[in-house]
């Protein structure tokens, strides 16, 4: 970002949404919106003139209405809209010279000289090659005199930044593109409805999903589902794999499973390239197991629909660095694209990120394909599936390894806990639950649970095993008994900061207790996503997502009734991720956290700037309050406070969401990140415990045989309990360093307010090469 803020920048953008001009299909993507809407406000703000391109290139071509400039109301209600407002198009004529010249016109007349694409790899290579030529474009252009040379001087250089919406997930150099997410949840929601029918009918479901040369979606879904089978261009099945499939089918109906779920990626081959399809499947299951089989393809309705929290705000931070990508912009600064990394906004070259997405079809066109994993980078391959314990005797052999909740209740909870059975019994491990946290182990509320005991849990809301908030100081010795009374050799404790606090409670106690020193490690799960040692926590995407939807529906009431302003008390504790979060992704006019200490100052600010929205055509309001944000100014409050100012010029209605923002089914981020995060403490306890073992048994007292397993920028660590004290605010049960402040000034800006951007953290460009091999290390 820009260190500073100019008010009158004699820059003028242009924003489009491209078409995917070398590819058969136009891709359409939910929450590009959020990303035009984005880059137009942050546009204005900086004081540059805003266009919109409709129509994509062929907008561009024709010129005249197409291009019309863009106001800060005419990006208004936009947020929950899937798909794109300012239109999409196929485009012959930009792909000759002459189009583009035609283009190169239409600009050069507005004084358009930055462009910010919203595409595929075919959009956003079309851009470059038209940046490219830019200089020869304009020469023609003077010598047929369409253009002067004062004009062609004044445009001398394009610039030229790119975001990526493509729901495939295809795009090397980020982890997720814009639609990706939203995508995710229309696969999941059909996925779960088929789920009640299909064990009815005790019936195997094969369900087709896009991805022609990328199996994210297809990938993903099979994590979020428990599928029995997912088939993905990357990896092609082994020579067998019918065989193998039947085999596996038959095994889970053996089992007492009612129903199978195969996912299959529409791009699915064999080692030998030749295409998988879902007939093909549902022939091989129907003639030689007999299983009543049926296909579902979703085609086009991945695209659609409302987009999803995650992805608003992913668009919207897209959409303000790509203006300030552009601001930075010089002649010799090659064109980049917006990407994310982790938690962080990266600026990456923007043909480096083509070549290496181009390089891997290639990969997969020549059979290569571990090379074509590997420049993927990030991907998810998470070993849950139905593979026998190890047979080779050692120590991990005869190791019990409990897991358990604590704290609130959270979707996602019962993913993490699947993922960790499995993944103990894939090792070799003993696993048993602990019923009701720690008051459970305190009281012997504990039993073995087997592979089939976890099985459909992934899809569900809540905690199975049972949860409290019980911390265990006053219980150490029964603990302390019931561990030595079972064999318990390590410990997995999923849950909020309770079970942060647990777990320095349990460290504490090593040295009165010996049986506390065993490997422990603790999974975030919380919907206020305060734990130390992780920028997010299982539960919070799911809770975010139904704060917005209901966002979405108090914003539609009061358009409809006009001069409305609605309060929305959401939960928390002290943490105002939520509300922050909710904030961008519903739009929101302000809200109110404890980090972010306001006072009557700025509540006055706030209701004068309702006042001044209410004389433009947007004619409504609203405000969320983390619940715990000021002890003095309550909801009730801030409510009277904003009526009384209000009279005469707009009404108030307030609304408390309270526990519905615990419940609901996981979204597919909570279903994924509660997988792997399951997964991999479990992997990590049993290296942990190999390096315990003494002497024939299991001794762990160090610092780091007690850790919580956290989400940091890019990567999950493992970061001992005791060393995050010292980033802990133990009164107010938060980290006193958290990441997502750093964004809250976006919401602002896109509300108008006129504040000053935080830009300390300067995103750089980066090279997708480097960046890759870093990654697949």
């Amino acid at each position: 970002c820009v260190s500073r803020r100019p008010r009158k920048c004699h820059v003028n953008v242009l924003t489009a949404r491209h078409l995917k001009i070398r590819s058969q299909r136009t891709e359409r993507a939910s929450s590009m919106n959020a990303a035009v809407r984005a880059t137009v406000r942050v546009g204005l703000y900086t004081g540059a003139k805003v266009y919109f391109v409709h129509e994509g290139y062929q907008g561009l071509v024709d010129g005249g209405d197409n291009i019309r400039p863009a106001t800060w109301e005419s990006v208004s209600m936009m947020l929950q809209l899937g798909g794109t407002v300012i239109g999409s198009a196929r485009c012959k004529d930009f792909r000759s010279r002459e189009g583009r010249m035609q283009a190169a016109c239409n600009l050069v007349e507005l004084g358009i000289t930055n462009l910010c694409v919203i595409g595929g790899d075919g959009s956003l290579t079309g851009a470059n090659e038209f940046r490219t030529e830019w200089s020869g474009l304009l020469a023609d252009l003077v010598r047929a005199g369409k253009i002067t040379d004062e004009q062609a001087r004044k445009s001398s250089h394009l610039n030229i930044v790119g975001m990526v919406g493509s729901i495939d997930n295809d795009f090397c150099g980020t982890d997720m593109t814009i639609g990706t997410d939203s995508a995710l949840h229309r696969i999941i929601e059909v996925v779960d409805a088929i789920t009640t029918t299909a064990q009815s009918h005790q019936r195997t479901f094969i369900l087709e999903v896009m991805g022609r040369h990328c199996g994210y979606l297809a990938l993903v879904t099979a994590l979020a589902c428990g599928a029995d089978w997912v088939f993905i261009p990357e990896m092609p099945p082994d020579e067998g794999w019918e065989n193998h499939l039947c085999r596996r089918l038959t095994d889970q109906r053996a089992r007492g499973s009612r129903l199978n779920v195969i996912i299959v990626a529409e791009g699915a081959i064999s080692r030998d390239g030749k295409p998988i399809t879902s007939d093909q499947i549902k022939k091989l299951v129907t003639d030689r197991l007999g299983f009543d089989t049926r296909t579902t393809i979703l085609g086009h309705v991945q695209r659609g629909g409302t987009p999803s929290a995650f992805d608003r705000i992913l668009g919207s931070r897209m959409g303000v660095e790509a203006v300030m990508a552009l601001l930075e912009a010089t002649p010799d600064t090659p064109a980049c694209v917006v990407s994310l990394s982790g938690n962080q906004a990266v600026r990456l070259p923007l043909m480096e990120c083509v070549q290496v997405t181009k390089d891997v079809t290639a990969a997969m066109a020549q059979g290569r394909f571990e090379d074509a994993i590997k420049l993927r980078g990030k991907y998810v391959f998470v070993q849950c599936k139905d593979t026998p314990p190890p047979k080779k005797k050692d120590i991990t052999s005869n190791i019990n390894v409990a897991i358990m909740n604590i704290g609130a209740p959270c979707a996602g909870m019962n993913a993490a806990v699947r993922a960790a059975v499995r993944m103990g019994i894939i090792q070799g491990h003993n696993m048993l639950a602990v019923h009701d946290g720690f008051d459970g182990l305190a009281h012997g509320q504990i039993e073995p649970i087997t592979w089939t005991s976890v099985s459909g849990w992934t899809g569900k809301g809540g905690s199975m095993l049972g949860t409290k908030r019980t911390l265990p100081a006053k219980m150490l010795e029964e603990i302390s008994q019931n561990i030595a009374k079972h064999n318990i050799h390590a410990l997995v404790i999923i849950g909020g900061f309770e079970a942060y606090v647990g777990g320095l409670e349990l460290v504490q106690a090593r040295e009165k207790y010996e049986e506390m020193c065993i490997p422990m490690v603790v999974i975030p799960a919380t919907v206020s996503n305060n734990v130390p040692g992780s920028d997010f926590s299982i539960g919070a995407d799911t809770a975010l997502n139904t704060i917005t939807s209901t966002c979405d529906r108090i914003k539609q009431s009061a358009a409809g009734t006009k001069r409305r302003v609605f309060i929305v008390e959401t939960m928390g504790g002290y943490c105002g991720y939520l509300a922050t979060m909710a904030g961008l992704a519903a739009g929101a006019d302000a809200a109110y956290i404890f980090e972010d200490k306001f006072n009557i100052k700025d509540l006055e600010m706030n209701v004068e700037h309702l006042v001044e929205k209410m004389k433009t055509t947007v004619k409504r309001g609203l405000i969320l309050r983390n619940e715990n944000c000021n002890a003095n100014y309550t909801t009730d409050f801030i409510f009277n406070l904003y009526s009384e100012e209000g009279k005469g010029i707009f009404d108030c209605r307030k609304n408390v969401l309270g526990h519905m923002q615990q419940g609901g089914t996981p979204t597919p981020f909570d279903r994924n990140f509660g997988t792997k995060m399951g997964a991999k403490s479990v992997m990590w306890l049993t290296e942990k415990l190999k390096q315990c073992y003494r002497h024939g048994r299991i001794f762990a007292n160090t610092p780091d045989s007690a850790c919580v397993l956290g989400m940091k920028k890019r990567a999950l660590t493992f970061q001992p309990l005791a060393e995050l004290k010292a980033d802990t605010d133990f009164e107010h049960r938060i980290p006193k360093t958290q990441w997502w402040l750093k964004i809250r000034p976006i919401m602002k800006i896109l509300a108008k307010y006129d504040i000053k951007l935080d830009t300390s953290e300067h995103a750089d460009m980066e090279h997708v090469l480097k960046k890759r091999s870093l990654l697949t290390k």
